[in-house]
């Protein structure tokens, strides 16, 4: 059973390379990564709003929390042993700066997609793919 069910946006490319960096170094397969872009999401998730997962990072732990934005993006990589990559955002002065931040990018996700990548979003991503974006 996995540690960790992060919802994430399937449709965003930088969010989906995330994602399959995430799957590649985890290797005791402490996460479940779930594009909430699925059309059978809500089917499978009822409890999980998927306006609120579509505007901000939502994790799921077994007991039910959930977890938002960087907390959720903290836990994920100190489950894979790289939780020192994101630590510090987690800081109590750096914390309410890394949250406006991540809110930013999280609301401008598809243009710094594109500004990064070349591509502000895609059809279909898929963490399983080598390229991720069609």
């Amino acid at each position: 059973m996995a540690e960790l069910t992060i919802f994430y946006d399937g449709f965003c490319p930088l969010c989906v390379r995330e994602m399959d960096h995430l799957r590649k170094i985890d290797q005791q397969q402490k996460l479940r990564l779930e594009d909430i872009q699925q059309a059978d999401f809500s089917e499978r998730y009822p409890q999980i709003d998927k306006a609120e997962a579509s505007s901000i990072l939502l994790s799921q732990l077994p007991n039910g929390e959930l977890l938002r934005g960087l907390d959720s993006t903290h836990k994920a990589w100190s489950l894979v042993g790289k939780g020192w990559r994101t630590g510090w955002m987690r800081w109590p002065v750096i914390r309410w700066f890394a949250d406006k931040a991540y809110l930013f990018f999280a609301r401008n996700r598809y243009s710094i997609s594109r500004l990064l990548t070349g591509q502000a979003r895609c059809e279909a991503c898929d963490v399983n793919q080598k390229d991720n974006c069609r």
